[in-house]
């Protein structure tokens, strides 16, 4: 900022503070310097006393990405001044209408004002409406557009990947080398690795790592990091640390992002480890590695690392402690056991708990059976977020774990008098750039009655290994033989039974799920891993599970 003193200092000395072509190096000067300069360039664009294009520009281009409802208002006071923009005010105006989720009526001034055509303007639109979602629009001014350059390619696969569209972000990603011959850049790989995580394709993953050392990329620390959190999430968390072991230079988030994918995949004391190695390089963890740290103790059932490690937030780092470290701590002590304890940690919380805290403490009483502290917590639940789906199925499951069937259907009934729905379970398996996607209990697959007739088969086998269907969450009083068959068709049976239908060579089965998974289908799959000697891993909501040889990862405590 003093370079930024100096230079208007300058101009008043001069006599030039109000002349336009004067404060061009200036007005620059404060969108270099934002956001440390935005109120310094407010009072100075506030004695200018007739702004041409450039400055509303320069203006709006500093505000767009640190104060943009400021960069919204500058560009509203040009139109009302009758200053016209050009073709290098609305990609900015676009970035701040973005971030502040409104301004679909400006792509129809764009049109008005002949500035449709530019493609700087075009690349903007594709990134605005890809912001809201709006692929098929963010598609439409992508394939109108005469030329492209690599920004326009980079910014719709962007849209796509991060609207879950990752498959045709890869596909786009492979036309962009073949119609354009374009060489990415850092951004397009960023945007593509973004893509094959939310797939979970560990295959495709390590043809994008070996893609970026073929057309020497240079691995810049985003890059390094992106491929690490890439391979936690597809399921193979030891090329994270290959590729986090061949970084020379490692930021906060590169740490973070190690550790958390460590804490996923229920490394819980090698992510420990790794926060101490962090810690003596001298760099300062941030709120979200507290998070990943405190995660990795929850899993593993480390109640006084997760002590010591949530005490330093505040004493040894003098940050305080956020609403997410709160409820890491509620899931820690739930998933030990120690329900009261977290219920008293609750009601000490400085700030009032939110609905996620309590609703981890209801799955904590569910898990250990103890049901009066649930009916407690789902009344607290009720007064913050009454409509939940998730909440009546885990009350309704406390009850039937217990046999009290009536109060089950009682919670069932309720919600149905609440219109609430529960949300179906589904898994999918990504193999050879195909999905195939499995619901629980849906016949719409083409090879439904194939599938379930093996699906069979591959109990009664493992019934002979000591498998029994684990029946106590089904939801009724049944005979046994009707809750096994409600149990038998859980989507991530059908997806492992396909793939052992299907795939004959010794490949890991990977499934990914939207919920996580009951106790019958974890010890379905370490059966399965143990008899046929396969290995499955399952990412399911919370974390991942590598069953093997009659194992899990998890060791159970999940």
């Amino acid at each position: 900022m003093n370079n930024v003193y100096k230079l208007h200092t300058r101009l008043i000395k001069t006599g030039l503070q109000n002349d336009p072509p004067s404060l061009r190096p200036l007005l620059l000067s404060f969108a270099a310097s934002a956001p440390v300069s935005l109120s310094y360039a407010r009072s100075v664009f506030a004695h200018i006393p007739s702004p041409d294009t450039f400055a509303y520009n320069t203006i709006i281009r500093a505000h767009a990405h640190s104060s943009p409802s400021h960069a919204v208002s500058f560009f509203s006071a040009m139109r009302r001044d009758g200053i016209s923009p050009d073709h290098f005010t609305f990609p900015f105006v676009l970035k701040a209408c973005a971030s502040l989720c409104t301004g679909r009526e400006t792509h129809v001034l764009i049109i008005k004002l002949g500035l449709d055509s530019d493609i700087y303007t075009q690349n903007a639109l594709t990134s605005f409406y890809g912001s809201f979602g709006s692929v098929a629009e963010a598609l439409d001014v992508f394939n109108k557009m005469p030329e492209k350059d690599l920004v326009s390619w980079s910014s719709m696969i962007s849209c796509l990947a991060k609207n879950n569209f990752g498959y045709e972000a890869l596909s786009l990603f492979q036309e962009m080398q073949l119609a354009a011959n374009f060489k990415p850049d850092e951004v397009t790989m960023l945007s593509v690795t973004s893509a094959v995580s939310s797939l979970g394709a560990l295959e495709l993953g390590k043809w994008i790592d070996a893609f970026i050392s073929r057309t020497e990329l240079k691995r810049t620390v985003s890059v390094g990091t992106a491929l690490i959190d890439m391979y936690s999430r597809c399921g193979s968390v030891d090329d994270s640390i290959k590729v986090f072991n061949g970084m020379p230079v490692k930021n906060v988030l590169t740490w973070t992002v190690l550790i958390n994918g460590l804490a996923v995949h229920g490394r819980s004391k090698e992510a420990l480890k790794v926060f101490s190695e962090m810690k003596k390089t001298g760099l300062k963890p941030d709120h979200v590695t507290f998070n990943g740290v405190l995660v990795a103790c929850s899993h593993g059932g480390l109640v006084d690392d997760g002590w010591e490690v949530f005490d330093s937030i505040k004493m040894d780092y003098g940050m305080e402690p956020t609403v997410e470290h709160y409820g890491c701590m509620v899931d820690l002590l739930g998933r030990a056991g120690l329900l009261y304890e977290a219920l008293e940690f609750v009601d000490r919380m400085p700030t009032r708990p939110n609905a996620v805290i309590w609703r981890t403490l209801l799955g904590a009483c569910v898990k250990h059976n103890e049901l009066k502290l649930a009916e407690k917590v789902k009344e607290r639940i009720c007064e913050l977020d009454p409509n939940h789906d998730g909440d009546y199925v885990l009350l309704s499951n406390a009850y039937g774990g217990v046999g009290r069937w009536v109060e089950k259907a009682d919670v069932r009934n309720l919600m149905r008098e609440k219109k609430i729905g529960k949300n179906p379970g589904y898994s999918f398996l990504n193999v050879e750039e195909m999905i195939y996607e499995f619901v629980s209990g849906d016949n719409s697959h083409p090879k439904s009655k194939e599938i379930k007739k093996f699906l069979i088969s591959i109990i009664d086998d493992l019934r002979v290994e000591g498998y029994t269907p684990y029946t106590s969450n089904v939801l009724h009083d049944i005979e046994e033989e009707e809750k096994e068959q409600n149990l038998t068709y859980h989507s991530e049976k059908l997806a492992v039974a396909f793939a052992l239908l299907s795939f004959k060579d010794r490949r890991a089965i990977r499934v990914i799920k939207n919920l996580r998974i009951c106790y019958d289908c974890h010890c379905f799959m370490k059966h399965v891993s143990h008899k046929l000697d396969r290995e499955i891993v399952v990412r399911d909501r919370n974390r991942f599970h590598h069953f093997s040889r009659g194992s899990c990862s998890c060791q159970d405590y999940w």
